[in-house]
């Protein structure tokens, strides 16, 4: 039936009976399909001209631009038991607005008058730091006392010394003139004895004379003995003046040590003084903790304790907290060796979740539905997942992203990169190549001008 052999089977056919083959007959099929081929291969020669931006795909999540506008947890300062709430899930609260009240659970805190008492441990110590300070300002006016004292007592042993040596200089002047008399007594007796030999005198003269020479001999040892009763009295005045130094300084020793016991107690109170102020003041900004507060305005999305009575530890989060306001920004990872492809500043189209949008991967400018973005952060370290963690703020030049757009969405991103032929495109992914690396130079200065 195929009518190939040189025996034809066509007079044989009745083609009135043959509506199929009197529709199909004389039709020119070969060259319809001959030329939609050729239209085809055109088109596609022609596309692979055109013109294919590169991409790094890569997903992530919407955050917030800073870390202050981020979600945060509000932990206890303090270990304590829930006694009160004061906001429930989704409230708006204001910066400082109180969230929760906790009673104290640790036993050197349970008294209720511990701020009070340590206020008066503490003037206590205070009253001891000036008792001691007054001690030492005695003991200060003693020893300068006792330096006036003996300044003036070793100026009167002095003047004794002085006294001393000037009486020993006149009874030695006095011991001198008796010797001299004595030597002159000696000699008028002995001329007075010759003469009396002679005659030439009388007895009664002579025995005068005796008598005078004695006397003379008298005065000489009385004269002697107010010397050595001189030299006595320079000796002691010397003893006296050397005690005196030697009293002083055990006074001096005594008040200073004193004087130095007294600061020793002062610095130790005052060490304690200090102590209990810390104290003091701890105790008191522990109170405070009781209250935790809100850190900023913001909404309550989730309570991480829950219930009256329960104890909770320090540092444990209470609730979180959501800020009023925040700079949206998308938190994306990509793969390490596409790190280098990328830089800031770079475009980014991106598609959220739960807004409806057709991309074309190369052709960003055709895509419908998706927002434009800029790499405002890189990760210099790479993150737990094996990727680097890109920051993409919105580009204030375009679109505006969702108001309706929350923290936390999904997101698929595309970073362009560079323009190339649809061919080239297809060579690289045939061969498995990374896209071109290029680089646009943002810090080039535009030509000078010249002046006419």
């Amino acid at each position: 039936m195929l009518n190939i052999s040189r025996n034809t089977v066509t007079p044989f056919i009745k083609e009135e009976n043959l509506e199929s083959l009197k529709l199909t007959r004389g039709r020119k099929q070969g060259k319809v399909f001959l030329k939609l081929l050729i239209a085809t291969l055109v088109v596609g020669i022609i596309a692979l001209f055109l013109p294919w931006t590169q991409f790094i795909r890569a997903e992530g999540n919407v955050t917030a631009l800073t870390p202050d506008q981020r979600p945060q947890s509000v932990p206890s300062i303090i270990d304590g038991r829930i006694e009160k709430w004061f906001v429930q899930e989704g409230e708006f609260v204001a910066k400082g607005d109180t969230i929760l009240f906790i009673s104290e659970i640790k036993e050197k805190y349970l008294d209720d008058n511990l701020v009070g008492r340590t206020q008066e441990q503490l003037e206590a110590k205070e009253l001891g730091v000036k008792s001691y300070m007054e001690k030492v300002r005695a003991l200060d006016a003693q020893i300068d006392a006792l330096y006036n004292q003996n300044k003036l007592k070793l100026q009167q042993a002095r003047n004794k010394v002085k006294q001393a040596e000037l009486k020993l200089s006149s009874d030695s002047i006095q011991l001198k003139a008796e010797i001299t008399n004595q030597k002159v007594a000696k000699d008028q007796l002995a001329r007075m004895e010759e003469l009396y030999a002679q005659d030439l005198v009388s007895l009664t003269k002579l025995e005068a004379r005796r008598i005078k020479a004695q006397e003379t001999t008298s005065k000489l040892i009385a004269a002697e003995n107010k010397v050595l009763d001189s030299q006595n009295s320079l000796i002691n005045a010397k003893v006296e003046l050397s005690q005196i130094n030697a009293e002083f300084k055990d006074k001096i020793a005594k008040s200073e040590s004193e004087k130095y016991t007294a600061l020793s107690s002062m610095y130790d109170t005052e060490a304690q003084v200090t102590k209990l102020q810390n104290q003091l003041m701890n105790y008191s900004v522990r109170n405070n903790f009781y209250y935790i507060l809100s850190p900023q305005d913001g909404f309550v999305s989730q309570a991480a304790q829950s219930g009256i009575g329960e104890t909770i530890k320090a540092g444990t989060p209470v609730v979180s907290i959501v800020p009023a306001t925040y700079d949206l920004a998308i938190e994306m990872f990509i793969e390490p060796i596409d790190l280098p492809l990328v830089e800031l500043g770079q475009e980014v189209q991106t598609q959220f979740d739960g807004w409806p949008a057709i991309v074309f991967s190369g052709w960003p400018n055709t895509s419908y539905g998706t927002y434009t973005g800029q790499v405002v952060a890189i990760d210099q370290f790479i993150s737990p997942n094996g990727k680097y963690r890109l920051l993409v703020a919105p580009d204030k030049t375009t679109q505006e992203w969702p108001d309706a757009l929350r923290m936390g969405a999904g997101a698929s991103s595309l970073l362009l990169l560079k323009d190339v032929p649809v061919w080239y495109e297809v060579w690289r992914r045939m061969n498995g190549f990374p896209p071109d690396y290029y680089h646009t130079d943002k810090g080039a200065k535009p030509a000078k001008k010249k002046k006419k």
